[in-house]
Parts: structure tokens; C-alpha cells; sequence
């Protein structure tokens, strides 16, 4: 790389450093970019900075959102009553492009993971309580991996839940043990939706 200016060397330097972007990908794009219009050079610099600075958690699901409520959580045709708890944006996302579902979500930003530290006050389990505590949801559907981590946190929620009056069901078969729900495809994620299961005891609403 030493043949290039050390504004290009530099910019594939960054570059590189994206997550699945290796160094000849890497130079590609910065040539790319060096090559580009001016104009479309600037939008896409523009865009990189209003995600830095609009880019925000959603004060109820925690999803990303550029306002206080995301576009899930403020829109009134979806159904309240209904809680689907993931693990991170990205399984949300799969789970609206399945077309299956249509209430709330809840972003737990995260797994239970004993081993690397992670309990239940560094995700947000206090916060999914609090909402199924108010008397305003009755669902909630666990939607975590089939990791072991992912069964282990839906069945650490389900025993939390136990003794609020709300459904507790989990997603069913079709979901690969150990899959990540955002890279399962849309036909088995929405079957798996469909066909969720009840977990623990349940409270007639």
C-alpha cells in the first residue's frame, strides 16, 4: 500500500477496519470514493454523521429510533397488548420482515451469559417487568436465540413473569438450535412465530 498518497493509505486504514471489510475490499472502496462525485461523496458523509448524532434508543422497546419513540412503538395500529422480546435490533428486524407479527417489541440488548459477566441487571430484564407490570400487555413472547444463553435468559424471564397476570409463550420449532434469529429465513422465522408456545403457567387476561 505504500505506493499510494497517505490520504488513500489512510482511508483504507479506516476502512479495513469495518466489520467484514478486508483490506483489498477496503482499497476497492476507498478508490472508489476517491473517484466519486463530489456531490455523493458529501451525502454519504452527511449520512455517516445525522446516524452519529440522530441515532437514539427508543424509551419504550429500546430499538433505534431518531425520535424519543421508534416508528413501532408510535404507531397505533400495532397491538400494545402484545410484547416480543429480542435480543437486539437486528432480530427485530427479521421478525418484521417475516410479516408475522404485528405488536410491541422489547430490545433486551443482550443475553444472560454468567460466564462473561452479563446478569440480569446489565440487560434490560427491569425494564420488560415494569412494562408487563402496568396491566397494559397481555403477551409476551420470547424471541431469543437457541443459543444456550438465548434458553437460558427466555427461561430466566419466564420464571420473573410468573407472578404478573400476562401469557408467557416462546417461539416454536423451525428455528435452528443455536441459529441467529436475524440470519433465519423468513418463511421458518414466520411459521416459528406462529406456532409459539406457551411457557409456565398462564394468566387469563
Amino acid at each position: 500500500m505504500n505506493h499510494y498518497p497517505a490520504s488513500i493509505r489512510n482511508l483504507i486504514h479506516h476502512m479495513a477496519r469495518l466489520p467484514g471489510i478486508g483490506e483489498k475490499t477496503a482499497e476497492r472502496l476507498s478508490l472508489h470514493l476517491l473517484y466519486a462525485a463530489d456531490k455523493a461523496v458529501e451525502e454519504l458523509a452527511r449520512s455517516i454523521l445525522e446516524v452519529k448524532q440522530k441515532v437514539r434508543l427508543c424509551s419504550r422497546c429500546f430499538s433505534l429510533s431518531d425520535n424519543e419513540l421508534c416508528s413501532i412503538c408510535s404507531n397505533p395500529a400495532r397491538d400494545v397488548a402484545v410484547v416480543c422480546v429480542v435480543e437486539q435490533p437486528g432480530d427485530m428486524v427479521a421478525i418484521e420482515k417475516s410479516g408475522a407479527f404485528h405488536g410491541h417489541y422489547h430490545i433486551l440488548s443482550g443475553v444472560l451469559s454468567p460466564l462473561s459477566g452479563v446478569g440480569p441487571d446489565d440487560i434490560r430484564i427491569r425494564e420488560l417487568l415494569a412494562r408487563a407490570a402496568t396491566g397494559e400487555v397481555r403477551e409476551v413472547i420470547l424471541a431469543t436465540g437457541t443459543s444456550v444463553e438465548g434458553e437460558s435468559t427466555a427461561a430466566y424471564i419466564a420464571g420473573r413473569l410468573e407472578a404478573l397476570p400476562v401469557s408467557v409463550t416462546r417461539i416454536a420449532a423451525g428455528v435452528p438450535m443455536g441459529g441467529d434469529l436475524k440470519y433465519v429465513d423468513q418463511v421458518t422465522l414466520k411459521k416459528a412465530m406462529e406456532s409459539r408456545r406457551v411457557v409456565g403457567s398462564t394468566h387469563p387476561r
